[in-house]
This record gives C-alpha cells, sequence and structure tokens, in this order.
C-alpha cells in the first residue's frame, strides 16, 4: 500500500501535529487540546507532563534554506502563543507550564523541550 502524501498547506500541517502528538504520546505526555484557539493566539497543542502543562507549538519546514523550522518561531509567535498559554491557565487553572516546539526540517523531527520562556 502506498503511503498518502498531503500536498496542500492544511492537510501538511495536520499531519505533521498528528505525528508530534503521536511522538509526544509515546513519550509520556497526554494530549489534553489541540489547536486551542482565543483572539490573538492559538496554540497547536496542549499537553500534561506530570504536574506541568506544556504548550507545544509544530512547526515544518520542507528545508532549511530560510533558517528551518526553529527559524520560523519568531518574537511575534512567541507572543502570540504566551497569550493563548495565559488564556489557558485562567480558564483551566494555573499550573508550572513551558513552551515546548516539535519542529520537523523534512522528515527530521526535533523536539525542543521548554524551547523558551514568558518572562
Amino acid at each position: 500500500m502506498t503511503a498518502i502524501i498531503p500536498h496542500d498547506r492544511q492537510a501538511i500541517g495536520a499531519a505533521a501535529e498528528e505525528s508530534a502528538l503521536q511522538h509526544l504520546a509515546a513519550h509520556g505526555l497526554k494530549v489534553l487540546a489541540k489547536n486551542f484557539r482565543v483572539k490573538g493566539g492559538e496554540i497547536d497543542l496542549v499537553c500534561r507532563d506530570a504536574a506541568t502543562t506544556v504548550f507545544v507549538e509544530v512547526r515544518r519546514r520542507a528545508s532549511a534554506d530560510f533558517g528551518g523550522a526553529a527559524a520560523s518561531i519568531t518574537k511575534t509567535k512567541q507572543r502570540r502563543l504566551i497569550l493563548a498559554a495565559r488564556h489557558w491557565l485562567v480558564r483551566h487553572g494555573e499550573t508550572p507550564c513551558r513552551f515546548d516546539c516539535v519542529l520537523f526540517d523534512g522528515d527530521q523531527l526535533t523536539w525542543l523541550k521548554d524551547a523558551f520562556r514568558a518572562d
């Protein structure tokens, strides 16, 4: 059977998020929500790692020509993630939290734990 490879951006993004979700779950994280949206921000995955709420940004780039997936998480993107995370914590209770990134450069998956801080 041949694998179906998505070609539109939305399908590619959804496939990357699903791969990230499976990877994180295999490493013991419990997925609480997908695509949590508020005005001004969105979080791809919200997970629980023991007593810590983990806000996960999933980024995919076909190549590293423009700095790769990590370079696409700009300060502006970080501020939007922090905004959405604050909304999550207000709605669901304050807990220790961290921001992780799951990056796909081509087929290479990299999981950056505690990739940035809300300071």
